[in-house]
């Protein structure tokens, strides 16, 4: 046996039970505890395997225990995740932020002033500095924090015409990267450790993108404008639409991500990884990732926006539930109904985060050299309204969960249920029946990818 960190369960760390349970079988576990000292910011998995006869889980009888410490319920079919394989199909549209390693960060007033400032080259200082959202930002509210961004190729000769923002890199970061063990940091220091290519590339022609904290206990996807930088720890995909937005904030795909994600830290936060809660989750047929890599889109009366070119050959498929009832076309009207309740969702949840009432709009500044500001509108709280807007929060939205909200998700859930072709869907569904179908979906596409 063994006691490990409870991150054993999924993620890479998985493996390490995957190979265990090719050999011999676990037969016996402690799948979520908290660790024997009091304070200790950690909760464990304690795991025995070999030959024994039974098999119990958190001290229940079990038909058998999986390599993420679920387990098969005695006289229930199997349910084993753990089988799930990352889909070809939704590679290249979920990503983490570009990870910094060093003091890139800076005030929105400090920003501010900067671009109000020329430089020797004749650009604005619009083109380096952007900014920046973490986790607790889309969770709770902006703070107004800024980055210093040199993108993925510029020369430091290029990034020293930029004079205050390179001043300030030369000062705050480059001494902590003159003896970082990373050759490519420590050389190219001006730059972000992790620069995020493969990020800025997907998103480069977007005017929006989603984003959600990889830590986090609802899977509450939001919109981040393309001009926001997104820190390490936010997870974004690079859709502009609503249809996805409906998609990710979905019922399904929660239940999805919260049995295929990782868990942190004595709070056990769950961690959505790309990899695993993303690449894995098999989206309605006509709707995933490579069918809308194009990335345009078309606007509905109602302003609700759907990816375009669904009618096309590629895109206009069947598909079969995985309850064996007639085929279904996944086409535009799946996308419609998605894209409609999912901009109701948004447009609730947005009036409840800044009632007109409470907050003002203000334009963002205009970059001396620039005719018009490259950034969003700040949503500023108007006079005496301070304490009441710092307490509309997302986090505070979703643990409170009004009717209204409750409403919008199961509307949009019954949309998304169609363009699955579940008619049978009603909100009583059990979450093992909705796994059990999205699995049965990821393993035909695997194996017709293979």
């Amino acid at each position: 046996g063994m006691v490990t960190t409870n991150s054993i369960r999924g993620g890479a760390n998985r493996k390490v039970l995957d190979a265990i349970s090719q050999g011999t079988r676990l037969f016996e576990a402690w799948s979520d505890e908290g660790w024997v000292n009091d304070g200790a910011a950690v909760r464990v998995s304690l795991i025995c395997f070999g030959n024994a006869n039974g098999s119990r889980l958190d001290g229940n009888l079990v038909a058998f225990i999986n390599s993420d410490l679920s387990a098969t319920k005695i006289d229930s079919e199997s349910l084993d995740l753990t089988q799930a394989l990352r889909l070809p199909t939704n590679a290249k549209a979920c990503f983490l932020g570009p990870e910094k390693n060093g003091k890139f960060e800076i005030s929105g007033q400090l920003a501010r002033d900067w671009l109000r400032c020329p430089n020797v080259n004749g650009l604005s200082s619009g083109f380096v500095l952007k900014p920046r959202y973490n986790g607790i930002d889309l969770q709770r509210r902006y703070a107004d924090g800024w980055v210093v961004d040199f993108g993925t190729a510029m020369s430091e000769i290029e990034a020293a015409e930029f004079e205050k923002p390179f001043e300030w890199v030369a000062k705050h970061v480059k001494p902590e990267r003159a003896t970082n063990a990373d050759k490519n940091r420590r050389i190219n220091w001006w730059r972000f450790g992790r620069t995020g290519g493969d990020f800025r590339s997907a998103v480069r022609e977007l005017k929006r993108y989603l984003s959600m904290s990889a830590h986090t206990r609802h899977i509450d996807f939001s919109w981040l404008n393309s001009a926001v930088m997104p820190d390490k720890a936010l997870v974004v995909v690079t859709r502009q639409d609503d249809t996805y937005f409906g998609l990710l904030n979905s019922r399904f795909h929660e239940l999805w991500s919260l049995r295929m994600c990782t868990w942190l830290g004595v709070g056990n936060d769950p961690r959505y990884t790309p990899t695993t809660c993303f690449e894995t989750f098999p989206f309605p047929a006509g709707l995933t990732p490579a069918d809308t890599a194009h990335q345009r889109t078309e606007t509905l009366e109602g302003g609700a926006v759907m990816p375009a070119g669904l009618l096309d050959a590629k895109s206009a498929v069947q598909a079969v539930d995985s309850a064996g009832a007639a085929p279904k076309m996944i086409v535009v009207s799946g996308a419609i109904a998605i894209a409609q309740a999912a901009k109701r969702l948004n447009d609730l949840r947005e009036n409840w985060l800044n009632p007109a009432e409470w907050t003002d709009r203000v334009p963002e500044v205009i970059p001396l050299g620039m005719t018009s500001s490259p950034y969003p509108d700040r949503i500023l709280p108007k006079l005496g309204h301070e304490k009441d807007l710092a307490e509309r929060t997302l986090t505070k939205l979703y643990n409170q969960r009004p009717a209204w909200l409750d409403g919008a998700h199961k509307a949009l859930d019954i949309a998304v249920a169609h363009a699955y072709g579940w008619t049978d869907y009603t909100a009583a569904m059990p979450d093992d029946e909705i796994l059990k179908r999205l699995l049965a979906l990821n393993l035909e596409r695997s194996a017709g990818a293979a």
